[in-house]
């Protein structure tokens, strides 16, 4: 089921009034009543803004911090059980066909889905753009911008996010 907009845009009022780390029932409840599927015990900032009209899935378990965005078009949204994401995270699965030299380099929009599977740690200010799968129990470093498929148990960072280190290396390098 995707997003309800209008109740969407009601809730962004009333989201800000709730204690940041307090009313997490209250915060599940309305955003179901948005149209989210939310798993139980899913924790949720109150500084945390949704503005996207597709379907919107996120596991039991699940932590969304302070003043993390989720926003795009009409493709699907889905975080696992068990994540968390840190404070000022993006995800965005709405984008452009780039058309440049047109009038509008901004071609016509796209949205493209977002899937972030069990365990996954997602790092502070990270950006997550359409497209992006992140693989179970992976880690995401801070500031780090995730475009295509990760696969699970590495650790990720940078300017398009590389692989830190992996699961099969099995290696002590530590995410900066």
């Amino acid at each position: 089921m995707s997003l309800r907009p209008l109740r969407l845009f009601l809730v962004g009022f009333v989201f800000p009034l709730i204690p940041p780390t307090r009313m997490f029932g209250l915060k599940r409840s309305l955003l179901r009543w948005c149209g989210a599927e939310l798993g139980v015990n899913v924790r949720i900032s109150s500084s945390a803004r949704f503005q996207t009209n597709g379907p919107l899935r996120i596991g039991a378990e699940t932590w969304i911090g302070h003043q993390v965005l989720i926003t795009g078009g009409t493709a699907p949204i889905e975080i696992g059980q068990w994540v968390d994401i840190a404070p000022r995270v993006l995800i965005v699965s709405g984008s452009h066909h780039p058309t440049p030299g047109a009038e509008k380099a901004a071609g016509a929009g796209v949205s493209v889905p977002v899937r972030i599977h069990d365990g996954a740690w997602i790092g502070a200010g990270a950006t997550i753009l359409g497209g992006a799968e992140i693989g179970a129990s992976s880690v995401v470093a801070a500031g780090a911008l995730v475009r295509g498929v990760l696969a699970g148990g590495g650790v990720y960072g940078g300017i398009p996010a590389r692989a830190l280190r992996d699961s099969e290396k099995g290696g002590t390098e530590q995410c900066e």
